[in-house]
């Protein structure tokens, strides 16, 4: 059987990354039968970053890749009736997600306000994790975000920009039904892994403010989570 490695759950969500909750979110609506196998170490992993999957002899990593490939050989039907410029938007909403991440990110492990919450929740939910391991962990991440740039900015200015990619979100969901209509599609997984990952954490940042206060977004994650989680 199929098998997702990812990181793992926390306050009640399947994976604590957006990434690997969007792959698992997509399986999940698209009705492919995986095993879930909740990891921290990536070393294994292609590019050494989760998630990725094993299906028989195949390893394929990157979350984008792997629902592409899963499409193709399972002939998925979840994205079929996607117009052209549907499709576009997609990946126009994808690539936002890829800022928003940063943005997440560094509010966990960066900015001194919530990274001894986000620290004490992970201890909490697993406890064979350790002090030392977490600090590396989050001096690693420093090093990340200096690099790709979010780390040169302050910690209200890296906010903003994560509250810029929500207001746009927050347009772009409708109040009933889901992106493209009635039935929910790749994108409605891959919004999900990251808006799951704001509105279900009793961490109150600026990004959860956002969240909270916009029904749209609010409903539309809400139910992604019960389709997904039942």
């Amino acid at each position: 059987m199929l098998t997702l490695y990812s990181y793992p759950p926390l306050f009640g969500v399947a994976d604590n990354n957006g990434y690997g909750l969007k792959v698992f979110a997509f399986l999940r609506l698209a009705g492919v039968p995986f095993r879930h196998e909740h990891i921290f170490d990536a070393s294994k992993a292609p590019r050494g970053q989760l998630p990725y999957i094993v299906d028989g002899t195949d390893t394929v990593g990157d979350s984008e890749t792997i629902l592409a490939w899963l499409t193709r050989k399972y002939r998925l039907s979840i994205d079929a009736s996607l117009t052209p410029q549907q499709r576009t938007q997609n990946l126009l909403i994808t690539r936002m997600l890829d800022d928003l991440y940063w943005v997440m990110s560094y509010s966990r492990c960066k900015d001194e306000r919530y990274w001894h919450l986000f620290r004490d929740a992970l201890k909490r939910e697993h406890p064979a994790l350790t002090d030392e391991g977490l600090l590396k962990a989050k001096e690693y991440n420093a090093q990340r975000y200096y690099y790709q740039g979010i780390g040169r900015f302050d910690p209200d200015a890296a906010m903003a920009r994560g509250l810029a990619d929500l207001a746009a979100i927050a347009a772009l969901i409708p109040q009933q039904g889901y992106v493209h209509g009635d039935t929910p599609t790749a994108i409605d997984a891959g919004l999900y892994g990251f808006i799951a990952n704001i509105y279900f954490y009793d961490i109150e940042t600026p990004l959860k403010q956002f969240v909270v206060a916009h029904d749209n977004i609010v409903r539309h994650c809400r139910a992604i989570h019960s389709a997904v989680s039942a």
